[in-house]
């Protein structure tokens, strides 16, 4: 087994020395130190893409356990696959598949397989908790031994782009074996629950404190300071969810805003972005940059468009949105509706007339902010990532 990331030799030792080294105080749980199970988390998600649920999730659970995060394998120009080991900070260690062009679907799985089970013996890993992002992972790791089984329903990927055929499939089988599901809203939960006997609504949650310091006033970032005012901002992944085509009429009928859109493009052609004098595409951004981004915008923006990828999502955004205290425009996305738009939150438009018309409103909510804020504060108050991952874990160990 190939480990890079300075940390050949002893693999034991060595990860034994990177949760160590997490720092941080325990959080008391009713497991005992010595029967507290380490965590598999499979993920579609890369670690380093985008700082989102698992990462929030990941990182609290690595406070108690050894704590391992399987990305989606990558090509090799060796001729032997290979596992590469990262330690990504605070406790958790990343596992990246490192496969040989021309394998089939079966050798595929086949090679992953053979590398989780040699990993997981040289840890010296027993029962652990294995976590599922993707049922895909299921190919290859359906035979080990758990001390518990989740499936933490993030989105319904098999409305995707690009989704395989199989996954449907997959997910019924992890449906089968898991002892409890989450779900990322509730929509999804709805969709779900008649599908498993221990399944559990946990919309997005937010890190409060984190996005309040877009209300304070921090330093402007030098990619967005020339942009003129009122600027009205979106962040996230540019992919099929997106409406370019709202954006694109949007530009058009108000030139004098300035709209500016941060994030990766992801499997959508750049080129079919609307492009105009005042969109500004200033690229991905970190979770720590994103603050900073807000504090610049006069209203945040759910550019989300109708179709079969959304119809379950519970945008992550919302709630920072919020916590920076800049009003919101949306798009009919269903939990964004009902948990945000029906208690006045969020203002919700479903055409280009009605959303330029919900964002002059909210450009004037920006200047007079009055209730609404303390509306916003009170919503968010019980919406803590600390609170979701608490209510997890009671669940696991009831399961445990």
């Amino acid at each position: 087994m190939k480990v890079t990331g300075g940390h050949e030799g002893n693999l034991n030792g060595s990860l034994r020395a990177w949760v160590d080294e997490a720092g941080g105080p325990a959080v008391q749980t009713t497991l005992s130190p010595r029967r507290r199970p380490d965590f598999i988390c499979f993920s579609h998600l890369r670690w380093h893409f985008v700082f989102q649920r698992p990462q929030h999730l990941m990182t609290r659970f690595a406070r108690d356990h050894r704590l391992f995060f399987v990305e989606e394998p990558v090509g090799t120009d060796g001729l032997q696959p290979h596992l590469d080991v990262h330690d990504a900070g605070q406790g958790v260690t990343i596992l990246v598949p490192r496969l040989p062009g021309g394998l089939s679907a079966a050798q595929a799985e086949g090679a992953q397989r053979s590398l989780l089970d040699r990993f997981v013996a040289e840890a010296g890993i027993v029962r652990p908790i294995l976590w599922y992002y993707t049922p895909m992972s299921l190919a290859f790791s359906d035979h080990l031994e758990a001390g518990a089984v989740v499936y933490d329903c993030m989105d319904e990927l098999s409305a995707f782009m690009g989704a395989p055929p199989e996954l449907v499939e997959r997910e019924r089988q992890l449906l089968e074996r898991a002892d409890v599901v989450f779900t990322g809203g509730h929509s999804l939960f709805e969709a779900k629950r008649e599908k498993h006997r221990n399944v559990h609504p946990f919309p997005s949650s937010v890190e409060v404190a984190h996005f309040a310091r877009a209300r304070s006033g921090v330093e402007e970032p030098s990619d967005q300071a020339a942009i003129p005012h009122p600027r009205l901002g979106f962040y996230g992944v540019l992919d099929e969810r997106f409406d370019s085509g709202l954006l694109a009429e949007l530009a058009a009928m108000r030139p004098d805003w300035q709209f500016v859109m941060i994030g990766p493009v992801v499997k959508i052609d750049p080129a079919s972005l609307p492009q105009a004098p005042n969109i500004h595409y200033l690229g991905g951004k970190s979770y720590a940059e994103l603050p900073a981004y807000l504090a610049g915008w006069d209203v945040a923006l759910l550019l989300f468009a109708l179709n079969e990828s959304t119809r379950f999502i519970s945008p992550t955004k919302t709630p920072e949105y919020l916590a920076a205290g800049r009003p919101v425009v949306s798009t009919p996305i269903r939990d964004v509706v009902r948990t945000y738009g029906e208690p006045g939150l969020v203002r919700i438009a479903d055409t280009p007339e009605r959303f330029a018309a919900a964002i002059e409103a909210a450009l004037r909510d920006a200047r007079n902010p009055g209730r609404w804020i303390e509306d916003v504060d009170g919503a968010l108050a019980d919406m803590s990532w600390d609170s979701t991952w608490a209510r997890m874990k009671g669940l696991i160990e009831c399961v445990i």
